[in-house]
């Protein structure tokens, strides 16, 4: 069976596809068509704080469908992460160093110089090391089930149940070939299951999860999405046992001088509690914030409840401009 072409992440809505190129490859980015009167369509685009949507493992940019709906007086936009979805696939790159890189070319490239990152688990990574990285290039940082590297690291390696979560599938990627093969066999199968796994249970049963399932099946068959995907789990193991991974997270240690907010769900099955209290540590003027009977997947299963701290986020960053509701 033909896998699907890029083009089926193309999804059409009230937003807005283009390609951008920034660090040396093209990345696939959606931007929410948030513009309505007149006064609104001579404004110029980087007159708005610019918002950038940094998707999680096996996702892409879909995932924020409900973010590029209700965020508003912002700059809005989602990206396929490198090696995801409609964006270049490249055979490297998928270290801290060079995703970092990513986010702070794609500021540029947009024509910013300076974002929000908003990030779910890989993503939320992406924001830590690029808020680390790039300092000069990110007002705030927004994070949903990523607590900070150095945390979630400390607390997989010494607590059992955080282990026991998360170790046993980040472990079994580093075998070469299987894993691609398990996650793109039966139409993505695997991935269904995977997802199905660290959701909550209102999410599965609705006509919203319905929707979304049969995108992200499609999104992982993609020719080298399943291996790009992977290649982030891989580098975060292996570069533990090399000098530049010690090297990263010495620099991630570093103190943060932006304004932190991370968002879990309370049902979580994947990203405990521990890590969270754990990223206090190096975030210890953030606000932390529990979802209510939401999963690994906050964004998407109580999407009221992050679009209205998103805002109330985003109103403390950005005082002076006009309110991001409408």
């Amino acid at each position: 069976m033909a896998r699907p072409d890029p083009s089926v992440v193309r999804i059409d809505g009230p937003w807005r596809h283009l390609d951008v190129h920034a660090n040396g490859i093209r990345f696939h980015v959606v931007e929410a068509d948030r513009r309505t009167g007149a006064d609104d369509r001579s404004r110029p685009l980087t007159d708005r704080p610019l918002v950038i949507l940094l998707h999680g493992f096996g996702s892409f940019w879909w995932s924020w469908r409900h973010q590029l709906r209700g965020l508003s007086g912002a700059r809005v936009v989602a990206v396929d992460l490198r090696g995801y979805g409609a964006s270049d696939k490249p055979p490297r790159g998928y270290d801290g160093w060079t995703l970092a890189g990513d986010t702070a070319g794609l500021v540029r490239a947009l024509g910013h110089n300076t974002a929000t990152l908003v990030g779910h688990a890989d993503g939320g990574l992406v924001c830590w090391a690029t808020s680390v990285l790039h300092p000069r290039m990110v007002n705030a940082i927004a994070v949903v089930s990523s607590p900070h590297p150095a945390a979630l690291r400390a607390s997989a390696l010494r607590r059992r149940d955080q282990g026991r979560a998360l170790l046993p599938s980040m472990l079994g990627y580093q075998l070469p070939m299987w894993p691609e093969r398990a996650l793109t066999h039966h139409n993505g199968e695997e991935l269904e299951r995977l997802v199905r796994s660290r959701a909550g249970r209102a999410w599965q049963a609705s006509a919203d999860f319905a929707e979304t399932i049969p995108h992200l099946r499609r999104a992982i068959q993609i020719p080298s999405a399943a291996h790009s995907a992977l290649e982030y789990q891989r580098w975060a193991v292996r570069s533990q046992l090399r000098g530049e991974g010690r090297r990263f997270m010495r620099s991630m240690k570093r103190p943060l001088s932006v304004p932190v907010l991370h968002l879990r769900g309370d049902a979580d099955p994947y990203v405990l509690a521990d890590p969270v209290y754990r990223t206090q540590n190096y975030a210890p003027h953030g606000r932390y914030v529990s979802i209510d009977g939401a999963g690994h997947y906050g964004h998407e299963e109580a999407p009221d409840t992050v679009n209205a701290q998103l805002m109330r986020f985003l109103q403390q960053v950005y005082p002076r401009h006009r309110p991001v509701t409408d």
